[in-house]
């Protein structure tokens, strides 16, 4: 029977088997498993001829006979704060394609900062029996997640901690990334600058702004109350606390933005300024490159952080035995322009 006959009736007709993959790679049934599984021993020769006998079949494994025989389902979820958010896109598409290669299936969704509702999420996937969880946390205790962890759900905190339970967590540098940012600005002449951040109860917040605080006291610089507010990043609360820190005697003459959502909403309050006023936000943006000036920002790596997370879950999911472990990655100081205008007058 000619190929592409045949691939045409197990296209359409009966499902083809790993048995028919191996039949028309001249390979052995265990060598098309091990190409599958993606398990070593196979020659890149013998995994190229048994890839084009699946592309040409339709092959599809059969993951239900997996579920049965490991007791894994092949999926994982991921609880992010927003899909929206542009810094949670290149997370997602790390998380997703690693846990593609292991052969998994990523299922996630958005807590919107809601503790409730990301407990809610993170039982309901669990309820769905994936293998593992990646949790951005939204609440401040997850022992909820505890019956789910002794039974066997792998899982993973990044860009916070867990809350009351010991698990691994991976995380950006944000008390060095804000210092040093802030430092930037002092090295550019500011001797006032306003800190504006997100909720205080939400942990890289209060990093950042332990970051800002280190920074103007290794300068000698005292810090005004008024030049420190966090809250939320609503556009009209950070425009209204942004107007308070620049009226007055002794105005800010530059801002350190808690993350790119409060960067954004300054930058459209500075375009209106008469005066000249600096600027550094932390995590970057889309198009902050081309505006004039560019906007300086500590750059964390979301995708690098996906990829740990992701990789240390299926580490767990491999059946390592390890401790409960903190990783912390470095972010990136971006200079463009907007953090070295000097102090206006």
């Amino acid at each position: 029977m000619p190929h592409s006959r045949r691939a045409t009736e197990h296209r359409y007709g009966n499902r083809p088997t790993m048995k028919d993959v191996a039949a028309r790679a001249g390979v052995g049934l265990k060598t098309v498993s091990r190409v599958v599984n993606g398990e070593p021993g196979v020659t890149p020769d013998t995994e190229k001829r048994v890839h084009e006998a699946i592309e040409a079949l339709g092959f599809r494994r059969n993951d239900s006979a997996r579920v049965l025989r490991k007791g894994r389902t092949a999926t994982v979820g991921l609880v992010l704060e927003d899909l929206a958010d542009p810094f949670y896109g290149p997370l997602n598409r790390a998380v997703e394609e690693v846990a593609r290669a292991h052969g998994a299936l990523l299922i996630n969704g958005s807590s919107a900062e809601d503790p409730d509702r990301e407990r809610e999420l993170a039982l309901a996937l669990c309820a769905r029996r994936v293998d593992g969880l990646i949790v951005i946390p939204a609440g401040d205790d997850h022992r909820y997640l505890e019956p789910e962890m002794r039974a066997g759900v792998a899982t993973v905190f990044v860009d916070r901690p867990a809350g009351r339970i010991d698990a691994d967590v991976v995380l950006s540098d944000n008390f060095g990334g804000a210092r040093d940012g802030v430092a930037h600005l002092i090295a550019a002449g500011h001797r006032r600058i306003g800190f504006v951040g997100d909720h205080p109860h939400i942990h890289t917040a209060t990093e950042r702004l332990r970051g800002y605080r280190t920074a103007m006291e290794a300068a000698g610089l005292p810090v005004a109350e008024s030049w420190v507010s966090l809250g939320s990043t609503a556009p009209a609360r950070v425009s209204a606390t942004a107007a308070g820190m620049l009226a007055g005697p002794g105005p800010v003459t530059a801002f350190f933005a808690g993350n790119n959502r409060v960067t954004v909403t300054l930058v459209r309050v500075l375009a209106a300024e008469a005066r000249p006023v600096a600027l550094v936000g932390f995590d970057d943006f889309e198009l902050a490159d081309l505006l004039r000036p560019g906007i300086t920002v500590v750059a964390q790596d979301a995708a690098a952080l996906g990829r740990v997370a992701t990789d240390r879950l299926f580490q767990r999911l491999a059946g390592a035995d390890l401790p409960p472990v903190r990783l912390e990655l470095p972010t990136r100081l971006v200079a463009r322009g907007s953090g070295e205008i000097p102090p206006a007058g």
